[in-house]
């Protein structure tokens, strides 16, 4: 792990310098992913690391999270609704394509394609018994990847950057912190989605609402070490075994990812216009990457956190709530009348042999 973590200080380093946009998180990303396919030996992150950044992220969500947000929560859920229609749907839509040009099962292509995160929609193709699990997790790590890659640079040039603040790291801010942790464990024994990241936001919001406590101001070095902590984690996810794939497979990773990143940037227009925000907040409010990195990144930008972190987490619980559950009920029904069809046919051979 500490091979890791000095990779990652040295890209994150190495990308300020450049002033690269969220470059403790980027850095991280591609020193750590690059050396996977130089260095030999054994690369590890703890997956608590990246937990624990996560719940950095959640913490300073709560303590900043606008409140006034809750009055707007009417119109704000039809758009919600809406949008993610349309992603899922353009989802299907790319996931045909990428089927047939590709030649991957549909199934798979759908799995691939469907913006969640990586270990549910895993664990759900490991369910439906699909075979091609190396396949599926390319498709996620890969769009993954080029989103955090690629959405910094279109979205930096639209706002300007954070500037900086006087804040220091108090005492209060910690045990923040440090309550966030042990109520996402909780929460997360109970099987809540993305625990790591709700936890806090209730957490410090339910503070807000019915305690007298003050919010602590956040200085920059913690959202640095957030960006540090995950970015360690994503740089490790792209395996060297996954681009062994067939190169049909691994432009159609591309091709779907890319082509996602543009269905939500077409959409992110209809947010701005009637939400009346800002591209920046529009494009990462709809964007197809991990919720917690999107969230970074509008911190980063100085776009609206709290309407990002809303966006994003409604999306991941309609994929897992809504979507999920009505695929598994598609393909149980699909695959009883596939066997119903199939008796009959046998019935109708066995009738003709029989005269």
């Amino acid at each position: 792990m500490l091979k890791v973590l000095v990779l990652s200080l040295i890209g994150g380093y190495i990308f300020s310098l450049l002033h690269i946009p969220i470059p403790w998180m980027l850095g991280p990303i591609v020193v750590v992913m690059l050396a996977q396919f130089i260095y030999k030996g054994p690369l590890k992150w703890s997956g608590k690391m990246r937990d624990l950044g996560v719940v950095m992220v959640g913490t300073v969500i709560g303590v900043n999270f606008n409140i006034d947000l809750f009055g707007m929560i009417g119109s704000i859920l039809f758009y919600m609704i809406m949008l993610n229609v349309i992603l899922i749907g353009g989802s299907i839509g790319i996931a045909y394509l990428t089927s047939k040009w590709a030649k991957v099962p549909m199934k798979a292509a759908i799995l691939g394609a469907i913006p969640g995160g990586l270990g549910q929609i895993v664990v759900f193709a490991e369910e439906e018994k699909v075979e091609e699990i190396g396949v599926i997790s390319y498709f996620q790590v890969i769009r993954l990847l080029l989103v955090v890659v690629f959405v910094p640079f279109i979205v930096a040039g639209q706002v300007m950057s954070k500037q900086p603040t006087d804040a220091k790291l108090t005492i209060s801010l910690v045990l923040l912190i440090a309550l966030a942790w042990v109520c996402s464990h909780l929460m997360k024994r109970i099987h809540l989605p993305v625990a790591f990241f709700i936890t806090p936001i209730i957490l410090l919001i339910t503070l807000q609402l019915t305690t007298p406590i003050a919010m602590p101001q956040v200085p920059g070095i913690v959202m640095d070490v957030a960006q540090l902590l995950i970015g360690a984690h994503i740089g490790l996810m792209l395996k060297p075994h996954m681009i062994k794939l067939p190169v049909r497979v691994l432009v159609g990773g591309i091709f779907s990812a890319f082509a996602l990143i543009a269905l939500t940037f077409g959409s992110s227009f209809l947010m701005s216009f009637t939400l009346d925000a800002t591209f920046a907040t529009s494009f990462l409010s709809t964007a197809p990457g991990g919720l917690d990195q999107m969230v970074l990144l509008a911190d980063a930008v100085n776009a609206e956190v709290s309407l990002v972190s809303m966006f994003q987490t409604f999306r991941l619980l309609f994929i897992f709530i809504l979507i999920m559950p009505l695929m598994k009920m598609f393909y149980r029904w699909r695959a009883k009348k596939e066997v119903v069809y199939n008796q009959e046919q046998y019935q109708r051979q066995y009738n003709q042999g029989a005269k």
